[in-house]
């Protein structure tokens, strides 16, 4: 059996029981290979000659050919990447420095509730938050969205509360999905004249999902709201609640229901208390004493700032200077602030701050940790960077098998309509609902291709990428860099910039469907019936009455005998008595000849058509 000494130093064989294992290390070299799997090399390339075509002794193989290869003789192929073996070793020295789990109960501390509010569009939701927060936030939405995912914190009795402020359309359901994951209290808003919405059930869903998997640490509240709004029905709105298995405490159930009216101010103080009394239940706690360790809630680009990210901390204490990472980002904390943009120094669980210092800007929803120095939250960074890299180089690495259907198909594609598209947004949590709406745009006659979706103001190298590919840059709350507008200009490059998403979703959609060439509609402008037929010089000319619409000179027209269609043509001469007409109408007589046709007969039928071009649908 081959050693590892024999085959080089990135091939070894060993067995277990009567599994052979190959291990190698990329790049898989052909004479290597062979002589670990016992064969002559010459044989080994003929081999591959007939899979990958051309093959020589210092080749490099594909793993999913070696793969092939390696299955035919029996062994089990074991590659090892060199991301795979930092991702071990940085495991093996992560258990390595854990310490034995010490009782925390001792550290443990009572923590603020984070309070999500979810519900149907137009329900109310910001409303509620800005009559929470004292504070006009819904005045200045676009569109009556709340276009990202915030977060803010209020006192009330003494206490303090953070509240998540999830948006409400149907394209952000993905966030709030996640915005609920870190939540304590969800309350759902039901307005008291409308009931429960698609979106209302959606929201519902979400979190009776979440309640399910985490009982004793999660409460829901429904707040009916508009109770000032003529048509409230709290009834109607209580009996939908059971109608949904969550019937109200006051109907025997166990949900809380605080009937508010948002704009007015009613009902604020009693849904705070409930609050308050469901976190008493859950009994919230957390140590603050530990590393830090919680969620990002949102990530933007800030000009000036650079990457920043909201995060709420779950576990230990975020201070100044810590090193933090999240994915493929970390950060040095250089400053944080709060929700009224103070400067603050640490921040203890359940408390929600923006932090800058980041490489980039992190997924919405991601965890973060803290970690023992910035050299550390590095080469985690890139650890996972290069996960992420070795994940898409092999799915970009399957090899296709190309059949002719394959390949007409591909042909096809090449010649098919594409509208390509490079989208920048203010924010992460943007960007994702951004994707959502374009990718729900469905058309078999042009596709939608999304070249890059970033975070940031519209670059110069955005313009340049586009002008290259032929792309059409959209931004979503977001400016445009200095310079970029004459850039655009000069290669030819548009620029559509929106506020409101669905908005932007209309405008791509009539976008693609300029795309497409137009449509022809036919149109009827006249019918005339040959009474008689005429000799002249050259030819026939057929005597007609005109019997609807009109008849126009150089028009184009056929001629029907019954069902079938005789000569399809232009009206080349059109005479009223032996005068040249331009035009004759309904109920007047006339002389007609089509070009060089000359078979007509009494009860011929010649109709008058004009061809528009009208604009295509998608």
């Amino acid at each position: 059996m081959p050693s590892a000494a024999s085959t080089g130093a990135t091939v070894s064989v060993t067995v277990q029981g009567d599994v052979k294992i190959l291990h190698l290390k990329p790049p898989i070299v052909v004479r290597d290979f062979a002589i670990a799997l016992g064969l002559k090399p010459f044989k080994l390339i003929s081999e591959l000659n007939q899979l990958v075509g051309f093959a020589a002794m210092n080749s490099n193989i594909e793993e999913s050919v070696a793969q092939k290869v390696a299955d035919k003789y029996g062994f089990v192929l074991d590659i090892k990447h060199r991301g795979d073996a930092a991702a071990q070793q940085a495991a093996a020295k992560e258990k390595k420095e854990k310490k034995p789990e010490e009782d925390e109960s001792k550290f443990l501390v009572s923590r603020p509730p984070v309070v999500c509010i979810l519900g149907h569009v137009d329900h109310g939701k910001t409303s509620l938050l800005d009559a929470i927060r004292k504070a006009n936030v819904a005045a200045g939405e676009a569109g009556g969205i709340t276009q990202h995912i915030g977060a803010y914190q209020i006192e009330f009795n003494g206490r303090k509360l953070t509240f998540l402020d999830t948006p409400g359309h149907a394209a952000f359901t993905k966030m709030r999905a996640r915005g609920a994951s870190v939540t304590d209290v969800a309350i759902l808003v039901v307005a008291a004249d409308d009931g429960f919405m698609p979106q209302t059930d959606e929201a519902l869903k979400i979190a009776l999902n979440e309640k399910q998997l985490h009982p004793d640490r999660f409460a829901l509240i429904v707040a009916v709201n508009k109770m000032d709004v003529k048509g409230a029905n709290l009834d109607q709105v209580k009996g939908q609640m059971q109608q949904r298995n969550i019937a109200p405490e006051d109907w025997g159930g166990e949900t809380i229901t605080v009937p508010v009216a948002a704009i007015k101010g009613q009902g604020i103080n009693e849904l705070l208390e409930m609050i308050l009394l469901q976190t008493d239940v859950l009994e919230l706690k957390a140590n603050p004493k530990a590393e830090a360790s919680g969620v990002i809630i949102e990530s933007e680009i800030d000009f000036g700032r650079g990457p920043l990210a909201t995060v709420i901390v779950q576990r230990g204490t975020l201070r100044v200077g810590d090193a933090v990472v999240s994915g493929a980002n970390f950060a040095k904390v250089r400053a944080m602030f709060d929700d009224q943009g103070n400067n603050v120094k640490e921040a203890t669980p359940g408390t929600p701050v923006r932090v800058i210092g980041w490489t980039g800007t992190p997924e919405s929803g991601a965890s973060f940790k803290v970690v023992k120095n910035s050299r550390e939250a590095e080469k985690l960074a890139e650890v996972e960077q290069l996960r992420l890299k070795k994940v898409a180089t092999t799915a970009a690495a399957v090899p296709k098998e190309v059949s002719v259907e394959q390949l007409f198909a591909n042909i096809a594609a090449t010649q098919a309509k594409v509208l390509k598209v490079i989208v920048k947004t203010d924010v992460f949590g943007s960007s994702e609902a951004v994707r959502n709406v374009l990718e729900g745009i469905k058309s078999s006659k042009v596709s939608l291709e999304i070249v890059s979706i970033e975070v940031g103001l519209v670059t110069k190298n955005d313009i340049a990428m586009a002008g290259s590919t032929g792309a059409v840059v959209i931004g979503f709350h977001t400016k445009l860099e200095n310079g970029v507008t004459p850039l655009a200009k000069h290669h030819g490059v548009r620029i559509e910039t929106y506020d409101i998403i669905y908005e932007m979703g209309d405008k791509v959609r009539e976008m693609m469907a300029d795309m497409l060439d137009p449509d022809l509609k036919e149109t009827k402008t006249g019918a005339t019936e040959v009474r008689q037929v005429f000799p002249l010089a050259k030819g026939f000319v057929a005597g007609c009455l005109v019997t609807e619409g009109k008849i126009n000179r150089n028009a184009a027209a056929r001629l029907r005998r019954g069902k079938e269609v005789i000569y399809e043509g232009k009206i080349a001469t059109l005479k009223r008595f032996k005068d040249d007409a331009n035009e004759v109408r309904a109920g007047l007589e006339c002389g007609i000849k089509l070009d060089d046709f000359n078979g007509y007969q009494t009860g011929d039928v010649v109709e008058c058509f004009e061809i528009q071009k009208v604009r295509a649908s998608l």
